[in-house]
């Protein structure tokens, strides 16, 4: 029995790093571009907003509208995605929002610039919950929160390589005649339309399709997704409906919605904040960059941390008390770069290293029948509250006040709110559990 053991373990060991190391990084490639191409326009305002006579409020409304967008079109995407499969819909996916983004470059006003981002919000949306879906597919329950924060890792990380690539883009301004911000959109958004053709020879919908895999491992792998599939959850098979008035649906939104703010938010504002302090657009790139190196980093880990322990709830709520902490000690900053740096640092810590554990958790929540929708509503409803509402707050108090700082106090409470909510309703969960298994 002992040998059986050793080789079924062996078995598992090798065929999980063939399946990692052939979807993870492909897939983090295409993430880091989708971030790239959804946050560029933070850069590019460094420029365009003057070119284009783009007020504060304008600038937040039009970068709002990718959620609104996104919001409407994500659950759609995703039941897209589960009926015609992943390969051939997350490479349409991503040439339309590839296309979408190089043409932002010819945006001429607000009211272009208004519908542009409405549409990239419409072909970008599906891509990360159908990414999410997608991995559950392929990674059994105690891989999940470690890989899904490596996979995740491309959202700081799109901003910390993505900070000085694109202030250094912008440094192409006059060439063939065109503004810096207009290199930017479309040397950003071509790589993204190559990526997409690339996913047609890259991904395979299933395991069990998966001929790039030995027989003996396919087996091993189908068998073992199938038996979890099979589990009890405590979100069962539901209609839309049903789905959109369960409290465990509704409450992982909103737990979302902490960590999608603080990310959001601070990715269309943060550039314009640090330029506040007098620094060229060349330090503010790079400057920019510091904080979403370091969470790079700590999310890895922190998703490792709760793979290592088996638990999700508390890894889920402590970095959104981070958050929380990091925006009320930013309005204590003052007009001090550095302590700004660091408070804006605690804040993305805490949106990123929930993720892993975050996601995982949810995952472990929803059926199998019941999981594409879920996944896609959730990161929906939370990009609607975090991009859509939170962006435009900052806007219009920035605009009414001068200060990015108190627009930023909202957050705070949010995340608050946010890590409580998943701490009590991670608990009755637990204990609905205990009593399952007395009572079995």
């Amino acid at each position: 029995m002992a040998a059986t053991r050793t080789d079924v373990d062996q078995l598992e060991k090798v065929t999980m790093r063939r399946v990692i190391l052939r979807l993870v990084p492909f897939l983090m490639i295409c993430y880091f571009f989708a971030l790239l191409d959804r946050v560029n326009v933070g850069f590019a305002a460094l420029q365009m907003n003057k070119d284009l006579g783009l007020t504060p409020a304008m600038f937040g409304f039009g970068a709002s509208l990718f959620f609104v967008s996104y919001f409407l079109v994500e659950v759609p995407s995703n039941l897209a995605l589960q009926k015609f499969g992943a390969r051939r819909w997350i490479a349409r996916i991503m040439i339309t929002w590839g296309l979408v983004t190089a043409c932002m470059a010819f945006v001429a006003g607000p009211y272009s610039l208004y519908a542009m981002r409405f549409i990239l919000g419409a072909a970008e949306a599906g891509f990360f919950p159908g990414a999410i879906l997608y991995l559950t597919y392929w990674l059994p329950s105690q891989y999940r929160a470690r890989i899904l924060a490596t996979f995740t890792v491309s959202i700081p990380l799109a901003t910390f390589l993505g900070s000085p690539l694109s202030v250094g883009l912008l440094e192409l301004d006059g060439v063939l005649g065109l503004r810096g911000w207009q290199w930017l959109f479309v040397l950003e958004g071509l790589p993204t339309i190559l990526l997409g053709v690339a996913c047609l020879f890259v991904l395979t919908d299933k395991p069990a399709q998966a001929s790039w895999l030995p027989p003996e491992q396919r087996e091993w792998l189908t068998g073992r997704m199938e038996a979890e599939a099979a589990s009890r959850k405590p979100v069962g098979h539901l209609s839309l409906w049903q789905l959109a008035t369960n409290k465990y649906f509704l409450v992982m939104a909103l737990v979302c919605s902490g960590a999608s703010a603080t990310g959001s938010v601070l990715s269309v504002w943060q550039p314009q904040l640090l330029k506040s302090f007098g620094l060229t657009n060349l330090q503010t790139g790079f400057v920019n960059a510091i904080p979403y190196g370091i969470a790079t980093v700590l999310m890895v880990l922190w998703g490792r941390h709760s793979d290592k322990n088996g638990e999700r709830r508390w890894h889920t709520a402590i970095p959104l008390l981070f958050a929380a902490g990091g925006f009320t000690a930013l309005g204590m900053t003052g007009t001090a770069v550095v302590p700004t740096i660091i408070m804006v640092t605690f804040c993305l810590v805490g949106a990123y290293a929930f993720k892993g554990p975050f996601w995982a958790l949810s995952a472990s929540w929803l059926s199998t029948s019941t999981l594409a929708a879920g996944l896609a509503g959730i990161n929906a409803i939370s990009n609607l509250i975090g991009g859509g509402l939170m962006v435009n707050v900052v806007g219009l108090v920035k605009e009414w006040t001068g200060s990015f700082v108190l627009g930023m106090l909202p957050l705070a409470l949010l995340c608050a709110v946010a890590a409580t909510c998943v701490l009590v309703l991670g608990r009755n969960v637990a204990h609905a559990a205990d009593m399952l298994a007395v009572k079995s």
